[in-house]
């Protein structure tokens, strides 16, 4: 039984106007690299993950989401 009326989906305007973002940091060190950022757009299940430093800056982190994202 139904419990109450449908309602369709909400259809977004933006296509990556909502994300999640996770760090995965202390792995072992491959050629400069020791994490890594997950980048994962909640309506269409686009994951792009990003190697980066653990000493990176928060303006590299946010070139590296510019030009990766």
């Amino acid at each position: 039984m139904p419990v109450g009326k449908l309602r369709p989906n909400t259809v977004l305007k933006r296509l990556w106007q909502y994300i999640l973002v996770d760090f995965i940091m202390k792995l072992l060190v491959f050629r400069g690299y020791d994490s890594v950022l997950v980048v994962c757009n909640r309506s269409s299940k686009i994951l792009h993950c990003i190697v980066i430093a653990e000493k990176t800056t928060t303006e590299g982190l946010t070139k590296l989401f510019r030009n990766n994202i």
